[in-house]
C-alpha cells in the first residue's frame, strides 16, 4: 500500500479484453505484463492508474485521442508485443483443448484502414458532437485525428453531426454507421426521430451535399444516388445496409488468400455462413460453389453479385439457419459426389452444430475462418477428434490496437 487510498500491484499478464491482470485477480486497463502500477481499487478494478515501473514494451500511443477514447485498448504496447500476444491468445485457446499446431507469422492491417465505423452523435446547444464513447463511459470523445479509421470516415464526421442536428432528439444520441465503398459512403442511422415528409427532404439534401451513395434511416432507404458497391473477386456486390463486412479491405484480402490456398484444386466448394460472398464469389473463379447464409437479404446480394461477375462458375445460394438447421452429410453429395472442400466463417459463437455435421461428412479439406479463438478451439477439437489434422493457423489482425483477434486455419483428412 502506498497510502490509504491507493493499491500497488504487479501486472502478471493480459486478459482476453486486453486489460492487465494482477494477483487477486485485479484488473488494470492499459497496463502491460511486469509493470508495477498503483491505482484506486474499486471492486476488482483499478482506476486512476499510475505506472510506477513501466514495461520495456510500453510505447507512446500514436493517436492523441487514446487517453480519452474507448475505441482502442492497446496503443500503449509495442507492435511486436501486440502481435505476439494475439498469437498467444489463439495458441492458449487451442492448448486448453489439448491441441497444438504451426502458427504462420501474423498479418496486421495498416493504420487508417478501418472501412466501417459507428459514430455516436449527440445534439448540443450549439450544434452536435460525433465520436466514440470514452472507456466505460457515456461521454462522447471527438476523434478528428483518429489513427484507426480510413480518412474517408473521418471526413464524414461533419455529415454525422448534420444528421444529428436534422434528426436526433435532445435525449437520445444517434448511431451513425458509415462504410466506405467503391461508389461513395454508405450510411445507416439508428435511434433517430420518426421520418416525416420534411425530414426526408432534408436528409436527402444532406446525402447529396456530402457524397453519400446510400442513406438508410432505421430500416427505410431515404436516398440512393447509386448502389454502394463492394467488390468480391470480379463481382460487384451491393450489401444490405449494416450487413457484415470484414473490418478492413487489407484483412479481407489476407483471409481470402489463405482460404484460396487451403482450398486450391477443389472443384466443388461449400461456403457456410457465406455473408454477401466475401469468399464464395472469388472462389467461384476456380470451383462450383454452394453458399449458405441465414440472412435472406445477404443471399440476394450475393446472387446479384454473381450474376454481374465475370468468369465465374456455377454458384448455388441458399438462405438457411445453420445454427438450427445445419447442412447434413447427405446434403453434401451433389450428383452422388462429395464436395471437396468447405469454407466456414461463423459468428463469434462458432458453429458447434454445423461442425459436428462436417465432421461426420468427412470432407477432405476445411478452411475455418474465426473471430473468436475460444469457439474456434472448441470446434477444432471436434474436427481433430473426428480424424482431421489441424495443419496450421494464420492469425490476421485487422482490428489493430484492439483485443480482437481473427484467424484462418487449415484442416485436412490424412490421406
Amino acid at each position: 500500500m502506498t497510502d490509504a487510498a491507493r493499491t500497488t500491484a504487479t501486472i502478471l499478464r493480459l486478459g482476453h479484453q486486453g486489460d492487465g491482470v494482477a494477483e487477486g485477480p485485479l484488473f488494470a486497463p492499459r497496463t502491460l505484463p511486469n509493470e508495477v502500477v498503483s491505482g484506486v481499487l474499486q471492486g476488482s478494478q483499478l482506476s486512476d492508474i499510475r505506472i510506477e515501473t513501466p514495461s520495456e514494451q510500453r510505447v507512446q500511443p500514436p493517436c492523441r485521442h487514446y487517453k480519452s477514447c474507448g475505441g482502442c485498448q492497446l496503443q500503449h504496447a509495442s507492435e511486436e508485443f501486440v502481435a505476439n500476444w494475439k498469437v498467444e491468445v489463439v495458441r492458449n485457446a487451442l492448448s486448453a483443448q489439448g491441441l497444438e499446431t504451426e502458427f504462420r507469422p501474423i498479418h496486421t492491417s495498416p493504420a487508417q484502414s478501418r472501412r466501417r465505423a459507428t459514430l455516436t452523435v449527440r445534439r448540443t446547444k450549439k450544434g452536435a458532437m460525433a465520436g466514440f464513447h470514452g472507456r466505460a463511459s457515456d461521454v462522447i470523445t471527438p476523434i478528428p485525428d483518429c489513427q484507426l479509421l480510413d480518412p474517408q470516415l473521418i471526413a464524414a464526421i461533419p455529415l454525422a453531426e448534420a444528421l444529428a442536428i436534422a434528426g436526433a432528439s435532445r435525449k437520445t444520441p444517434l448511431l451513425v454507421t458509415v462504410t466506405t465503398s467503391e461508389t461513395g459512403l454508405d450510411v445507416l442511422v439508428r435511434d433517430g426521430k420518426p421520418l416525416d415528409g420534411s425530414l426526408r427532404v432534408e436528409l436527402a439534401q444532406l446525402a447529396g451535399r456530402h457524397g453519400v451513395c446510400r442513406l438508410t434511416w432505421e430500416d427505410e432507404q431515404v436516398a440512393m444516388e447509386q448502389p454502394p458497391l463492394q467488390r468480391f473477386g470480379s463481382a460487384p456486390v451491393c450489401p444490405p445496409p449494416g450487413s457484415f463486412l470484414q473490418a478492413t479491405k487489407d484483412g479481407e484480402t489476407a483471409l481470402l488468400a489463405t482460404v484460396q490456398e487451403i482450398t486450391k484444386g477443389a472443384k466443388r466448394i461449400l461456403d457456410l455462413f457465406a455473408g454477401c460472398g466475401t469468399f464464395a464469389l472469388p472462389l467461384a473463379t476456380q470451383a462450383e460453389v454452394y453458399a449458405l447464409e441465414g440472412d435472406s437479404e445477404m443471399i440476394a446480394a450475393l446472387e446479384a453479385g454473381w450474376r454481374r461477375g465475370t468468369g465465374l462458375k456455377h454458384l448455388r445460394a441458399e438462405t438457411r439457419d445453420l445454427f438450427r438447421n445445419p447442412l447434413l452429410p447427405e446434403d453434401m453429395k451433389p450428383f452422388g459426389a462429395h464436395y471437396e472442400a468447405a469454407v466456414i466463417d461463423p459468428p463469434r459463437a462458432g458453429a458447434e452444430a454445423q461442425i459436428a455435421q462436417l465432421a461426420k461428412a468427412q470432407l477432405p479439406v476445411i478452411a475455418y475462418v474465426s473471430c473468436n479463438p475460444v469457439s474456434f478451439a472448441r470446434d477444432a477439437k471436434t474436427l481433430v477428434s473426428a480424424g482431421y489434422q489441424l495443419n496450421w493457423v494464420q492469425v490476421v489482425d485487422q482490428f489493430r490496437w484492439s483485443a480482437h483477434t481473427e484467424l484462418a486455419a487449415s484442416f485436412t483428412l490424412p490421406g
